[in-house]
C-alpha cells in the first residue's frame, strides 16, 4: 500500500496504533494500522463506516468537540472514550488525538490508542460533581509529578447559559447541555477531568500554556455562540497545579480554590498559584479545626431522621439519623474535614450516643447511624459502643450502623473484625452508597455485612431500564446469595419504588417515605387499592 508523507507525518504525531482519516460526512476514508482495535477485522473495514459506529453514545459529544476543535489545525487530545462493543483484551476504550493536516483536504487525521477507560462524572455528560473532581485532581496530579506534565486548575463561569438552556425548547435545551458537557470533556486532560459547580460555574484539570481568553473563545465557538453577546457572557481564570507539593496539599488546595470560585465566582481574586493556595488553605484549616473540635465537643450540632420502610410489606423498618451543623443543609464538608483532621471518631461517637440516649426513650424506634471508615478501623470504637449499650438498658438489637466511604478503608480485615464485634453486639451494619465508589466491589467481598445501600445514582434511572437495572438485579442476586438485604435510596416516585421492588430490592428510602425531620415519623399512611398495588398486601404503616 502506498501511504502520501503527509500521512506518515499524522501517524507519527502521537505514535499511534492505529491512524485513521475523517471526512466531512463523519466517515472513515482511510485506516492503516491496528484497526482490530475497533472493528476486530482488517484496515478495509473501517473505510466508509461512521466513527459514531465504534464509540459509545454518551462520548459522541466529545469527539464532535474534539474535531470541531481540530478545525484551527492545532492538534487536540488526547482524550479516552469507550468503544460501544467490549473487546476481547477487556480494555474498553481508546485514547484519540485528532488534527487537520492544510494537505489532507480537510479531512480530520486521528492517531488512535489502546486504553483503561478513565472514570466520569456522576452528572449527565460525564462530568463531575464537586467531590469527584478534588478525587480525579489528586490522582492527576501524582501522575503528573512522575511524567512531568505541566497541568492548570481552570474555572470557567458561563452567565447565564443555565438560563439560555430553560428558554430554549425541551430537546434544544437538552442539546445544549450535552455540548456544553462534550465540549468541557474534550478540553479537559484525558476528556474525564471536567466538573460542574453549579450556577453556570464550571472547572477543569487541562494541559498548561493556553490563555483563559482562548479558553473561552474554543468554548463557546464549541457551543455554536458569540462570546459575550446577548444573555451569556463567558469569563475564565487558571491556576497552574504543578510545584513541589504533596498530593494531600493539591487537594486542600484545590479545595480552598474551588470554595473561593464558586462563593466569588471569576471576579472574585482568588490564589494566583498553588503555593498561595496550599498557604490559605493551612490558615484556613486551623481556624476551623478549633472550631469543629469544640462543636464535636461541646454537641453543637442537630439530628434528623429519614424512615426507611419494608418494600415487601410497606412497614416502617427503621430510620437513618443524619447529622446538621447550623444552617449548612449539607454536613459532608463537615464531615470531610472532620476525617482530614481525625475528629470523625469523635463525631460519629457523639452521634452514637446521642442515637441511643433516644433509643432508650422510645422501645419503638429502630435507629441507623453513620460511621465513616477511619473510624472503623479505630481500635477504640467498637469497645466504646460496647460500653454506650451497657449503660442504655433496652437498646441492644435497635441500633445499626451505616459504613460509608467517605474516606477509603485501607485494612478491609481489620474492619471487617470490627464489623464483627458490632453485631456480635446485635448492631446490624450497612455498606452505605454501594457503586459510589470503586471499591464497593471489595468491600462487599471482604466485608460481612446485613444491609448494602444502592447509590441513588443507579436508583433515579432504574425505571428507565438499560444499564442500571441490569446492574441493579445482578447486585441484588448477589447480596441474596451472600445472606445480605437490599436498600435502595433516592426512591421518590411511585415508579421508582415499583421499579426497585420488582427488581428484588428489599427496602426503600427518599421522599417518597419522607424528608428528613428533627423527630423520628412514621410515613405517611398509604391504604386502599393503591397501597394493595404497591405493597401486594392491604396494610399501612404504624
Amino acid at each position: 500500500m502506498s501511504i502520501a508523507p503527509h500521512r506518515l507525518l499524522g501517524f507519527a504525531f502521537a505514535s499511534a496504533d492505529l491512524l485513521v482519516e475523517i471526512g466531512a460526512d463523519d466517515r472513515i476514508t482511510f485506516a492503516v494500522g491496528a484497526a482490530a482495535m475497533l472493528s476486530g477485522g482488517a484496515e478495509t473495514s473501517l473505510n466508509g463506516r461512521s466513527w459514531r459506529d465504534f464509540v459509545e453514545s454518551d462520548d459522541h459529544p466529545v469527539l464532535d468537540a474534539l474535531f470541531l476543535a481540530s478545525a484551527d489545525r492545532h492538534r487536540q487530545g488526547p482524550v479516552v472514550v469507550r468503544l460501544a462493543a467490549e473487546p476481547a483484551d477487556g480494555r474498553g476504550a481508546f485514547a484519540i488525538s485528532a488534527c487537520r493536516l492544510p494537505q489532507n483536504k480537510g479531512r480530520i487525521s486521528c492517531a488512535l490508542a489502546p486504553a483503561h477507560p478513565l472514570p466520569l462524572g456522576e452528572e449527565p455528560g460525564g462530568l463531575h460533581g464537586r467531590h469527584g473532581f478534588e478525587t480525579v485532581g489528586k490522582r492527576l496530579f501524582e501522575a503528573a509529578q512522575a511524567t512531568g506534565e505541566d497541568l492548570e486548575l481552570a474555572f470557567v463561569e458561563m452567565s447565564g447559559l443555565g438560563g439560555l438552556a430553560q428558554q430554549l425548547p425541551e430537546d434544544a435545551g437538552r442539546a445544549l447541555r450535552t455540548r456544553l458537557a462534550g465540549a468541557l470533556r474534550a478540553q479537559s486532560h484525558g476528556g474525564a477531568a471536567a466538573a460542574h459547580l453549579g450556577d453556570d460555574r464550571y472547572a477543569l484539570i487541562r494541559q498548561a500554556g493556553e490563555s483563559p481568553q482562548a479558553l473561552t473563545a474554543g468554548l463557546a465557538k464549541l457551543l455554536g455562540l458569540v462570546a459575550d453577546v446577548g444573555d451569556v457572557r463567558f469569563s475564565a481564570k487558571a491556576m497552574p497545579i504543578s510545584g513541589d507539593v504533596s498530593p494531600s496539599q493539591v487537594v486542600r488546595a484545590m479545595r480552598y480554590a474551588l470554595d473561593d470560585f464558586i462563593r466569588d465566582g471569576v471576579t472574585g481574586e482568588g490564589p494566583l498559584t498553588l503555593q498561595d493556595a496550599v498557604n490559605q488553605s493551612v490558615r484556613n484549616t486551623l481556624e476551623k479545626a478549633s472550631a469543629l473540635g469544640s462543636a464535636v465537643a461541646k454537641r453543637q450540632f442537630t439530628l434528623v431522621f429519614q424512615p426507611v420502610v419494608s418494600l415487601k410489606n410497606g412497614l416502617l423498618h427503621h430510620h437513618e439519623v443524619l447529622v446538621r451543623f447550623g444552617d449548612d443543609a449539607s454536613p459532608f464538608p463537615m464531615i470531610r474535614m472532620a476525617e482530614e483532621l481525625d475528629l470523625i471518631e469523635g463525631l460519629d461517637l457523639a452521634i452514637a450516643e446521642q442515637a441511643t440516649a433516644r433509643l432508650a426513650n422510645d422501645p419503638k424506634l429502630k435507629l441507623a447511624v453513620n460511621v465513616s471508615g477511619r473510624t472503623i478501623t479505630s481500635p477504640a470504637f467498637a469497645p466504646a459502643i460496647g460500653r454506650l449499650l451497657k449503660t442504655r438498658k433496652g437498646v441492644s438489637g435497635r441500633l445499626m450502623f451505616e459504613l460509608t466511604e467517605s474516606a477509603a478503608i485501607e485494612d478491609l480485615a481489620l474492619a471487617n473484625r470490627h464489623i464483627q464485634a458490632l453485631r456480635k453486639m446485635g448492631c446490624e451494619v450497612c455498606l452505605d452508597d454501594f457503586g459510589a465508589g470503586a471499591a464497593s466491589l471489595a468491600y462487599l467481598q471482604q466485608l460481612n455485612l446485613d444491609l448494602v445501600k444502592i447509590d441513588g445514582r443507579y436508583i433515579r434511572e432504574l425505571q428507565h431500564g438499560g444499564r442500571e437495572a441490569t446492574f441493579i438485579r445482578h447486585l441484588v442476586s448477589m447480596c441474596a446469595e451472600l445472606g445480605v438485604k437490599t436498600l435502595a435510596e433516592m426512591v421518590e416516585t411511585p415508579q421508582v419504588e415499583d421499579a426497585v421492588r420488582q427488581a428484588g430490592v428489599d427496602f426503600g428510602q427518599g421522599y417518597l417515605y419522607g424528608a428528613p425531620t428533627p423527630r423520628p415519623a412514621a410515613p405517611p399512611s398509604r391504604t386502599g387499592a393503591a397501597a394493595a398495588r404497591r405493597v401486594g398486601v392491604v396494610e399501612t404503616w404504624g
